[in-house]
């Protein structure tokens, strides 16, 4: 009981029904593997922000281009000379995935870096300053980040004016680090004192002060973008000045930019402290920012270079490191970092069926997806087979696995490039696509549209022109038995899922919505009762925890997710006595026991139809 330790009027609240639970999302998504650009963990961005490189969640197909690039072919190999177009299988997966009712996925992206590159493939441009050299960086390695940067000045009115309480000259707007052009011949830096006296630091000789008669004009820069398809991002009225608000040390810095899909920083590491301890420095780096050496302050612009695409990465790097436990700075990558977010219930690696030269390497990136899967436990595997499967090889390929939380789709799915320009009297480039990216987008539109207990079956696959193979019901006859869920096409139907298998011997989880729903259920209990741990473990805690769960199945079963006509034949949940010894007690165990009846998709209907002799009465 609470504590009274004096005579009064206590008013206390007290809860009188059990807890609520509440479903996890069962349709957000999380891909691993190569893009053309975006976040990404490595060695020079070790002291990034601690979003920074960790997947992205990504909401529609616009916002993957402007974060990870667009479709364009990466080109990955050990030097420049070797590097080898690779399509860009995780772009084209993200747009399949948003087509086909995707709502939501994060992006773990796997960048290996080459050996012979001093900064992992991330594009510089240097600028000197003072005695000493800048740099513009792309924030992300890829090609990609090879962009044009402009910078322009922003020049405003004249600054001074007479103020009538002390009869002195002053400027206005400006602060101390402010860059002024003063009468039009050079750059000065505004030193503001305690007292509010304002004096400008020249290049050379004794700070001065404004008169009357003088023109000073705020100077500040504006930076443009420009990268592939089209994308430009600009940034105005910034100040060399570190201290300000505006200072372009902050807003394209390194760590936290204003904007989290700022393509550039400006990487001020080299320079020596001199310099920076220097008062004019600010506009120092003002004119190393805007004349590029010509001393007229009127802008410049200029490209990065050395960025490049890395390495392939095999499925070693897709599966990726855990992050250091010992040091923060130290990110998870690949299929690791997206085992640190909670909400993922659908997992993919688009990469993975696309090692044509080597189909051995196709089996491990399916190995390490499933035990990616197994491990998280609420997870399912969408898995890819190897491009060109034949009926013997994609069957030899399933063969290798047993898990109930993977499944697998056959064939792969052809597309007109949407990355290729049209060429008139040409007829348009296709190209094969591993069916994840398609098959995923399914399963989320059938969760939002009927709900996890529905087989992701019997649903139309949008945005193809044909699948790879043409998979007919002799051929089927064999594949589905050995859980290879078959994409096919029927005349007046059009491309459809049709198969709703894991790749498990256990016939007990032989389809995949039952799987999901297990998870579902599993999931939400888990977080749902976290409120029961170290409560006193009696009869009025198992009855709170048998009446939370009780409730959230009743929830279920009126949604059809689960067989019977009523509650009690659909589900049941122990929790007294009877499931749990004193030895459980003693060790602070409290068990509950529940049983459920799912429901299985029809994957056979049969009518059996006969004559029958009308009796004549």
């Amino acid at each position: 009981m609470p504590e009274y330790l004096s005579p009064g009027v206590y008013v206390e609240e007290v809860s009188f029904r059990s807890k609520s639970i509440e479903g996890v999302p069962t349709s957000t998504t999380g891909f691993a593997g190569m893009t053309r650009t975006g976040p990404v963990f490595y060695n020079h961005g070790s002291a990034l922000g601690p979003s920074q490189c960790e997947p992205r969640l990504i909401t529609s197909w616009t916002e993957f281009e402007r974060v990870f690039g667009g479709l364009d072919s990466i080109q990955v190999g050990s030097s420049e000379a070797s590097a080898e177009d690779h399509l860009a299988y995780v772009g084209h997966a993200v747009r399949a995935f948003f087509d086909n009712g995707g709502q939501r996925v994060y992006i773990a992206r796997v960048f290996v870096p080459r050996a012979d590159t001093a900064w992992d493939g991330v594009a510089g441009l240097l600028t000197s300053v003072g005695t000493s050299t800048a740099s513009w960086r792309a924030r992300w390695p890829g090609k990609a980040g090879n962009v044009l940067i402009t910078t322009k000045p922003r020049r405003s009115g004249n600054l001074v004016y007479v103020d009538s309480t002390t009869s002195t000259a002053r400027m206005r707007q400006v602060k101390s680090g402010s860059v002024v052009e003063l009468n039009g011949t050079a750059l000065y830096v505004v030193a503001v004192d305690t007292e509010g006296v304002q004096t400008l630091i020249g290049d050379a000789g004794p700070a001065i002060s404004v008169s009357a008669s003088d023109v000073a004009i705020l100077v500040e820069v504006d930076v443009a973008v420009f990268g592939e398809n089209d994308r430009a991002e600009q940034y105005g009225a910034l100040s060399t000045a570190e201290g300000l608000t505006r200072a372009i040390t902050r807003i394209l810095e390194k760590d936290d930019p204003e904007s989290e899909d700022a393509s550039v920083w400006l990487d001020l590491d080299s320079v020596s402290a001199a310099d920076r301890s220097n008062p004019y420095w600010p506009a120092l780096l003002m004119r190393a920012l805007l004349d590029g050496g010509t001393g007229a302050w009127t802008g410049s612009s200029g490209r990065l270079s050395g960025g490049h695409d890395g390495e392939l990465a095999l499925p070693a790097d897709l599966a990726g490191k855990a992050a250091d436990p010992d040091f923060a700075t130290i990110k998870a990558t690949g299929l690791e970092a997206l085992a640190e977010i909670d909400d993922i219930a659908i997992v993919a690696l688009p990469d993975g069926g696309g090692y044509e030269a080597d189909p051995t390497l196709c089996e491990q990136a399916a190995d390490v997806l499933i035990s990616h899967a197994t491990k998280l436990r609420y997870r399912i595997a969408v898995v890819d087979g190897p491009k060109g499967s034949s009926l013997n090889e994609i069957r030899d390929f399933r063969g290798k696995f047993d898990s109930k939380y993977a499944a697998i789709y056959h064939p792969w799915v052809e597309i007109l490039d949407p990355s290729a320009r049209p060429s008139q009297g040409a007829p348009p480039k296709r190209i094969l696509l591993p069916p994840s990216g398609f098959v995923t987008g399914i399963y989320a539109r059938s969760d939002i549209e009927r709900g996890v207990h529905k087989a992701p079956a019997n649903e139309v696959v949008r945005g193809i022109t044909r699948f790879e193979a043409n998979i007919t019901k002799p051929r089927q006859d064999t594949l589905n038995p050995e859980g290879i869920n078959a994409l096919r096409f029927f005349e007046g139907r059009g491309y459809r899922v049709w198969g709703a298998r894991t790749i498990s011997s256990d016939p007990e989880w032989k389809y995949v919505n039952v799987r999901r729903l297990f998870a579902f259920i599993e999931h939400s209990i888990d977080k749902g009762t976290q409120w029961a741990v170290f409560e006193p473990n009696g009869p009025r805690l198992w009855a709170n925890v048998r009446r939370t769960i009780e409730d959230f199945l009743t929830v279920l079963w009126r949604d059809g997710a689960l067989l019977g006509d009523k509650p009690e034949q659909a589900f049941f949940v122990r929790c007294d006595r009877s499931t749990m010894v004193q030895n459980d007690l003693d060790n602070g165990r409290l068990i509950c026991l529940i049983g459920l009846a799912p429901v299985k998709p029809a994957e056979f209907v049969i009518f059996r139809i006969g004559q029958w002799t009308a009796d004549a009465s």
